[in-house]
């Protein structure tokens, strides 16, 4: 028998598994990390410790438990949050933080003059996506600005994928579906890096080479292999961004296939059958040549949940306040007695793209208790993500299927809540592992194991979430559109 192991490094936490060719998982594990906020509006991670030293602590745990000999791993395969920014020098040692995806919102500046200097419709022409806080492009922009002698001495600028793949393999890589979001340095017609937008904010030659997901990148070096207790020699993926592995991990496979990640963050990946033009929506590649995906993301969902059970619930016990926080929403009506709750905490991803927008909480009286706060909270939630879906229907690309996953489908107010709201049945696999099983199957395609549809029978559906139509969910999220419009110029003015 032969397996394959998968690792994703999450925003705050990291999950490994080893399974082997029929998809059965042999071992699970685990380990939690922060995310850092040295600012209002910042969000970064530490290379060596959260990706690498999760990295290395996950594979271990998993040879460990799984009691696999290490040259039974057929192939291995890496997923991470992004598209992040890193800089390296010329030994791929990082030079400072890696700053993360679109919850960082610190290139405000850089993007407004690059739109003003190349023009928003040109770039989302040639790259396929507006210039947003998820773009890499200003955030190296950024780095050259303010802190020109970290700039001066970068030889590589990484995503968290690729700085892990380095570590594993010597190689320089990134997958064309993480690269789409180094906007404007990424031509999406061509599959490949440009500077004709913008030629002064990094040579090319300091970004990573270009694979798709499934190629190898290269193999585990001798000094890879002592710190993990991999073999030498074992073929490593190219890998890809998290969402990108959990959608594949759900089967998210065909045109109209939807994935709903219901995590720290809301993502949303959809594949499609041509690229869908819009500035409210992201593009990439998906994860083979010629196919194509239209992403969107809210920038704080789990994330409150986290917020709320650390502020207003301490002194429940840690190991059962999510379940008590859930049966007091559940004792709350729908609508929450009223309250309407805007999530843009960091502000606010697609579709409104404003890093700008703040959290609310309205319509608040003297009989509202903390049951009808939490789960105003998870219905915000669930109407931001409803707006999403609703963009997607607007440019013509309504999902036909939904899979959703991550921790929000444990929580049966957050899950039912979206069905409602969206207006879709959301589809739950057997296997919400998440991201490090759809890297496991990556890898397993990589080396020839298993083809793409292999995967219906690896993870088949478990059950279905239909929606519900709700009088006080038809009335309300209108009134959540609204509030939103109606306080931005007060959001704005607050800074």
């Amino acid at each position: 028998m032969t397996y394959t192991l998968g690792v994703d490094i999450g925003t705050y936490s990291s999950k490994g598994v080893i399974v082997d060719e029929a998809g059965a998982i042999l071992a699970e594990a685990r380990r939690p990390h922060e995310m850092l906020v040295p600012r209002p509006g910042w969000a970064e991670h530490r290379p060596e410790e959260d990706w690498w030293g999760d990295f290395v602590h996950i594979t271990r745990a998993l040879l460990d438990q799984s009691r696999v000999s290490s040259d039974d791993i057929a192939a291995v395969a890496v997923s991470a949050i992004g598209p992040c920014m890193l800089p390296v020098d010329s030994s791929g040692d990082p030079l400072m933080n890696g700053v993360l995806y679109g919850v960082d919102t610190r290139a405000s500046t850089e993007i407004d003059d690059l739109n003003a200097r190349i023009g928003q419709d040109v770039i989302l022409d040639r790259c396929g996506n507006a210039l947003t806080s998820q773009s890499v492009g200003p955030k190296i922009l950024w780095l050259k600005r303010n802190r020109p002698e970290i700039f001066e001495k970068t030889e590589k600028v990484l995503t968290s994928t690729s700085f892990i793949v380095h570590r594993l393999t010597g190689e320089f890589v990134i997958d064309h579906y993480t690269a789409a979001g180094f906007s404007p340095l990424y031509d999406v017609a061509q599959c490949d890096w440009t500077d004709a937008l913008a030629d002064d904010i990094v040579s090319l030659d300091a970004l990573p080479r270009l694979l798709w997901s499934t190629e190898i990148a290269g193999n585990i070096t001798a000094s890879a292999a002592k710190t993990t207790g991999l073999a030498e020699g074992t073929p490593v993926t190219t890998g890809t961004i998290d969402a990108a592995a959990e959608a594949v991990s759900v089967g998210v496979r065909a045109a109209g296939d939807m994935m709903l990640m219901m995590g720290s963050t809301i993502f949303i990946i959809q594949v499609t059958e041509q690229r869908v033009r819009d500035p409210r929506l992201w593009y990439a590649p998906w994860l083979t040549p010629g196919s194509h995906a239209s992403m969107a993301g809210a920038a704080t969902s789990g994330t409150l949940t986290h917020w709320f059970r650390d502020r207003f619930a301490q002194e429940l016990p840690a190991a059962t306040a999510f379940a008590t926080l859930a049966e007091e929403a559940e004792a709350t009506p729908r609508g929450a007695n009223g309250l309407l709750f805007l999530p843009y905490f960091s502000g606010e991803r697609t579709p409104i793209h404003d890093p700008l927008a703040k959290g609310a909480l309205f319509g608040m009286n003297l009989t509202h208790g903390r049951g009808d706060v939490y789960r105003a909270v998870l219905e915000g939630i669930a109407m931001g993500t409803a707006h999403v879906i609703d963009t997607f229907r607007d440019v013509g690309a309504a999902p036909t299927r939904v899979l959703a996953v991550g921790g929000g489908t444990q929580n049966t107010v957050w899950l039912q809540a979206t069905s409602d709201l969206s207006g879709l049945t959301q589809i739950v696999s057997d296997k919400t592992i998440g991201a490090s099983y759809g890297d496991a199957f990556l890898a397993a395609q990589a080396v020839g194991l298993v083809a793409p549809d292999d995967i219906a029978a690896w993870n088949p559906a478990s059950r279905g979430i239909a929606p519900e139509k709700h009088d006080a969910y038809a009335r309300q999220y209108p009134l959540f559109l609204k509030l939103y419009e109606q306080t931005k110029e007060i959001a704005h003015a607050l800074g």
